[in-house]
């Protein structure tokens, strides 16, 4: 029994630290009384330790403890144990990298199979999709599988963003980007928009928040999906 919430972002322009979530958590982790953060993503400027403590004094309003995945002498088997889950965003190649580096990517899918309580925001929803390919980041490392955890049937781009009327960009859109993704793969891709998130129970999967979300699927046009469809059917 899957349940997760995948969010395009954690922080929205003028608010706090996965501020706009909270109603949703409040609930999503309802009786749990500590969580496991993987702090893998972050690629510098900030430790794992530091990065780890931003997540807690969050949690800490839940009443939540918290333990960096990176503080386990075994990783693979802190999260077997693990009461709830959240790994953080940063850069989807070395989130993927670390992931399988440490061995903890079949236990990470594991545990969301068997229903701990999962949180993902960006390089952390990334991983949700089949694979990795239709992440914004930049490649500054090479992980040994593009393979995520296929946690949804179908691939996302977080903090997807429309074209500005009237710029004078001449670089891709993400739009572009999307279907060059579609050119070689079959995927469907869900662009999720700034403050929008999955809701995903068992095999249903919502999109939730106020903002309708962008899918591409491929040899079609994409349309726009409103808030409150359910995508389990999408594959």
């Amino acid at each position: 029994m899957k349940k997760l919430i995948i969010a395009s972002t954690s922080t929205l322009h003028g608010g706090g630290y996965l501020e706009y979530l909270l109603p949703a958590l409040q609930e999503h982790f309802a009786g749990c009384a500590s969580l496991i953060f993987i702090p893998y993503a972050r690629p510098g400027g900030i430790t794992h330790n530091e990065y780890t403590a931003k997540a807690a004094a969050y949690f800490a309003k839940l009443g939540i403890t918290v333990k960096g995945l990176h503080e386990f002498d075994d990783p693979a088997a802190a999260l077997t144990d693990a009461e709830a889950l959240f790994t953080g965003g940063g850069n989807t190649f070395l989130l993927v990298s670390q992931l399988y580096k440490t061995g903890t990517m079949t236990p990470l899918l594991s545990a969301i199979e068997k229903g701990v309580p999962y949180l993902g925001s960006s390089a952390g929803s990334n991983i949700c999709g089949l694979s990795m390919q239709t992440t914004n980041d930049m490649p500054i490392v090479y992980p040994p599988s593009f393979k995520t955890l296929g946690a949804i049937p179908f691939n996302l781009n977080p903090h997807y963003l429309d074209p500005l009327p009237g710029s004078t960009h001449m670089g891709e859109t993400r739009e572009t980007r999307i279907k060059e993704f579609h050119q070689f793969n079959t995927p469907p891709v869900l662009g999720l928009r700034e403050g929008s998130w999955l809701d995903v129970n068992g095999t249903a999967v919502l999109l939730k928040g106020n903002l309708p979300a962008r899918l591409f699927r491929q040899g079609f046009d994409p349309v726009e999906v409103a808030p409150g469809s359910d995508l389990s059917g999408l594959k």
